[in-house]
């Protein structure tokens, strides 16, 4: 968003999605002098629900810094003042800048014309020579006599922390775990991941079965797939999956959603998943994509673990864990006898709002995400 002058181009701070009316400037970087180019990031800007880049409207040179880094800045504030890059000045049919006071005239002196006073002395083009300037460097917090070191948390962590301790508030969560066997399914991800690959450009994960598998589930345990009002006197069940995927961040845990997920084949799922996981991480995801999920799905075996207790996305009534998969000598029985074979395994754990769902209910789920992921899956399901 931005606004021209005659003095520059007004950066202002953008919608940064629905539901969010502030930022905080975290970062500019860019500093005055600098010459920037349309579209390339002026700053960076963190909001309750993501960080985000805002960039320059415009090519030219960044005049003035109106938002210091920490400020908290509403939707449609002045952030910057830019200049164009040929003449130094925005469109002369626009409202002009508010300029600085010219310096009162001296009284032995006759009065003169003032000319307009640019909103900043840097110069509007820096000429080719003059190496760019060196944006400050961000002081390191000092560790104390013991070593410790005192930092302040990102407004992001900040959220999440407030977030979490105002969900086990909120519900009364439990969680029910069960164990699965995915042996079949690695079968099928052993004979046509490089096919899968080589057609579509993404590694051929376990994620995607476990996530059609648990939206499969839902429509018969929609109690699973739905939202308690605030008083808890109503509950709506929704007909649609708009899928939460938790991702791990440099900036911390988020959890963008796949719109209408169950619409989606295993394919269209990998895809949805490997583009919210990347452009999490590079910081590209817009606000609008980290809200309205119905159910949530938490990898936690991303990292090796076992299990996890999720704490679940509010106002949702689950969220579904995946541990990692193992390999394990197993006891099974064929034709009545007792046989040990080398299985695939791995634990689901279901946290759910015991306010609504009951234990039967959990279970009931579980158990129909199991049956799906151990007898559901064939090959035409990769095609």
């Amino acid at each position: 968003m931005s606004t021209e002058s005659l003095a520059g181009t007004i950066v202002h701070m953008p919608a940064l999605g629905e539901s969010v009316d502030e930022g905080t400037v975290t970062r500019w970087l860019k500093q005055p002098g600098d010459r920037v180019t349309a579209e390339e990031p002026l700053l960076e800007v963190a909001t309750d629900k993501v960080d985000t880049e805002i960039p320059s409207p415009v090519t030219g040179v960044l005049q003035r810094i109106l938002a210091e880094e920490n400020d908290v800045v509403v939707v449609g504030a002045e952030l910057a003042v830019t200049t164009d890059a040929d003449t130094g000045a925005g469109s002369v049919n626009a409202a002009p800048v508010p300029s600085v006071p010219a310096p009162a005239a001296q009284p032995a002196s006759p009065p003169a014309a003032v000319p307009p006073v640019p909103v900043t002395t840097a110069p509007a083009v820096r000429s080719s020579p003059e190496p760019a300037p060196t944006p400050p460097v961000t002081a390191k917090p000092v560790p104390d006599s013991d070593g410790t070191v005192v930092e302040k948390l990102p407004r992001i962590r900040q959220t999440i922390a407030r977030r979490m301790v105002e969900s086990l508030q909120v519900a009364a969560q439990l969680t029910s775990v069960v164990e699965v066997d995915v042996t079949a399914i690695a079968a099928l991800r052993a004979a046509h991941k490089d096919d899968f690959h080589a057609r579509t450009g993404i590694k051929l994960s376990f994620l995607p079965f476990f996530a059609k598998a648990a939206i499969a589930a839902l429509p018969q345990h929609r109690v699973l797939n739905a939202s308690l009002n605030p008083e808890v006197t109503e509950v709506s069940y929704f007909e649609h999956c708009h899928l939460g995927m938790a991702v791990d961040s440099e900036r911390g845990l988020m959890v963008p959603v796949i719109r209408d997920a169950h619409t989606m084949s295993i394919e269209d799922l990998a895809r949805a998943i490997a583009d919210k996981a990347e452009r999490v991480r590079t910081g590209t995801i817009s606000p609008d994509e980290l809200s309205g999920g119905t159910f949530t799905l938490t990898n936690t075996g991303s990292r090796g673990a076992l299990f996890d207790t999720p704490i679940i996305n509010q106002p949702q009534t689950g969220i579904l864990g995946t541990g990692t998969v193992v390999e394990r000598l197993v006891p099974t029985r064929d034709d009545g006898g007792l046989r040990i074979d080398v299985r695939s395994m791995a634990y689901l754990s279901l946290s759910y709002d015991h306010r609504i769902v009951d234990g039967a209910d959990a279970a009931r789920f579980l158990t129909a995400v199991k049956h799906t992921l151990e007898h559901g899956f064939t090959a035409a399901d990769l095609s």
